[in-house]
This record gives C-alpha cells, sequence and structure tokens, in this order.
C-alpha cells in the first residue's frame, strides 16, 4: 500500500474519477487503508471545492472538470499532482541567478514558482495572480505581473494591454504552461485570448521551455499558440511515450525528464 499525503490522496482521488464516474468509500479505505471518517471528510471538502458529486457511500465526478478543458484553477491543481510538483523543481533547476524569466499562468508553473529557494536575484514577469502572489514570498525578487482582463477561471491575466507590456520585455526564458500538444498539430490552449499572450511570450524570449505532464500528449485545443519548432526545450514526466522523446530530439528539442515515483 502506497503512502499518500493529505493532498496526494485527495489528488489521487479525483484522478480515481477522472477514470472511471463513480468511487466508493470502502474501496477507498481500503486503497489508503483508513477509516470512513477520514475518507468522509476527504470528500466532504472536495465537494465543497466543487470538484466532485457525494453519492450514497461514495462520490461521483463532476464532467465539466473531468477532462480538464478549462477547468477551473482548483480543479487543474489537483489533476496529475505528483507529476506537476516533480516537473516544478526539474524546471526550476534550468533557471540561473540573474535571469530574467517569464512564468506563465498554470498549476503546472506554479510548481516552479514554490521551487525558486536557491535564487537570490531575479526578475519575475507573470500574467498570474497566483504567481506573483506565491514569488512574492521569497521577498527579494523582482515581480512583474502585467496588467490587463482577469480570466476568473485561471487567475491569469489576458488581453491587449498584458501583450503590450509584455512586448517591452526582453527575457532570457520562458516557462509555457501547456494544456494541449501534439508533434503535427503544435500546442494549444480552449481560450484564444491565453492564446494570443503565450504567443508574445514565446516572442520575447531567449529560450521558451513548455513544461506539462505527459497526458498532454497526442492533444488538440481550439486556440493554436505555436508550432512544436517554436519551443526549445520540454519538461515533462517519465511517463513521456519513447517515440515521442526521440520525435523530439530529433527535431534538436530537450526533453528533461521528471521523475515522480
Amino acid at each position: 500500500m502506497e503512502n499518500y499525503s493529505t493532498n496526494e490522496r485527495r489528488a489521487d482521488i479525483i484522478q480515481i474519477l477522472n477514470q472511471k464516474e463513480r468511487v466508493m468509500i470502502s474501496e477507498l479505505c481500503e486503497r489508503y487503508g483508513l477509516s470512513e471518517v477520514t475518507i468522509r471528510k476527504d470528500l466532504e471538502i472536495l465537494k465543497k471545492r466543487n470538484l466532485l458529486f457525494r453519492i450514497r457511500g461514495g462520490a461521483i465526478r463532476i464532467p465539466s472538470t473531468v477532462d480538464g478543458n478549462d477547468a477551473r484553477v482548483e480543479a487543474k491543481r489537483l489533476f496529475y499532482y505528483k507529476q506537476k510538483r516533480a516537473i516544478g523543481r526539474v524546471a526550476a533547476s534550468l533557471i540561473n541567478e540573474n535571469e530574467t524569466i517569464i512564468i506563465d499562468s498554470g498549476t503546472t508553473t506554479m510548481e516552479i514558482a514554490k521551487n525558486l529557494h536557491k535564487f537570490h536575484n531575479l526578475t519575475v514577469v507573470t500574467n498570474a495572480i497566483d504567481i506573483a502572489l506565491e514569488v512574492s514570498k521569497y521577498d527579494r525578487f523582482n515581480v512583474i505581473l502585467l496588467g490587463g482582463h482577469l480570466r476568473e477561471s485561471s487567475l491569469s491575466i489576458v488581453g491587449p494591454l498584458a501583450e503590450s507590456v509584455l512586448k517591452v520585455c526582453y527575457c532570457d526564458k520562458l516557462f509555457l504552461g501547456v494544456d494541449s500538444f501534439s508533434i503535427e498539430k503544435g500546442i494549444s490552449t480552449p481560450n484564444l485570448e491565453e492564446a494570443n499572450i503565450n504567443q508574445t511570450m514565446i516572442s520575447m524570449a531567449k529560450e521558451s521551455i513548455a513544461v506539462f505532464d505527459s497526458s498532454k500528449f497526442d492533444k488538440r485545443s481550439f486556440a493554436f499558440i505555436a508550432q512544436v519548432k517554436d519551443i526549445d526545450a520540454i519538461v515533462t514526466d517519465e511517463d513521456i511515450p519513447p517515440k515521442i522523446i526521440s520525435e523530439l530530439t530529433s527535431r534538436n528539442i530537450k526533453v528533461h525528464i521528471a521523475s515522480y515515483q
């Protein structure tokens, strides 16, 4: 039986509901070796976050959050929790002292913001309110939060005003959160405004690094961001199919693998 922290356990419950429509309390008690009282508390907390529906003896998934397609940030945070934490650590290791970096909005990019402890001097440009607040906790970085229209579902700033500010910011590295990734179709996102600001981020960064868990491979969303050739490196988890690694490296794209086991 695998040991889970409270957050990991609740994330795992959401993952189970991502794979099937319902889960029973008895099943979860056996999986985690915990009492019904603890599992019921987990389900009630996830219900309050609008991440599942409670039923007698268990829970069922909420269809609008199952595939993560432009889901609210609260829901996305629990998808592939372990993988995102590992990806964040590896991505942060690619940063150098004194660099100016762009951190795109997203739950995977948030994990980068949580792993900047070793640095003393960074300039961090972001379009995400929650990431700006997280980076400000270090109390030693220059943090630039873009202004513009707030997308409440993602806590991100988008629109012409944000794009105009970005166009005067030359940056060393961009850490781009990705919703969908296809070698043939490129990188895409459900929201057109997010795609526009992501395109501007890529144009202003010396190096563009896409960070995303392996579930995003071979997917396509509504709004096109960029071709794969426009990305310099990828940070993903160890479940990436070997054939995709070979294809990416053949295109001179660096692939960094994060182990989450």
